[in-house]
């Protein structure tokens, strides 16, 4: 199985830390081999067309913006 790549993409708000957290267990809980990034930098994520943050994208693909999923949510978007 290929590595999956989920960033979270926020400016460091708690909102944005909470996700964070909640991708990084949802990884853990499913057991995929996954890279988390977190991206802070406004310009890259304006970049992805994002408007509101906290964002998270699985394999390049934006899948939430604006909301914490929980890390079953996020288990069921792996």
């Amino acid at each position: 199985m290929d590595k999956r790549k989920i960033c979270v993409l926020g400016g460091g708000c708690r909102k944005c830390e909470a996700l964070l957290a909640a991708a990084k267990e949802a990884v853990q809980n499913r057991g995929i081999n996954a890279d988390i990034e977190y991206i802070t930098d406004f310009a890259v994520i304006a970049g992805y067309g994002i408007l509101q943050t906290p964002a998270l994208m699985v394999d390049g693909k934006v899948v939430s913006e604006g909301r914490v999923l929980r890390a079953k949510d996020i288990g069921a978007l792996l």
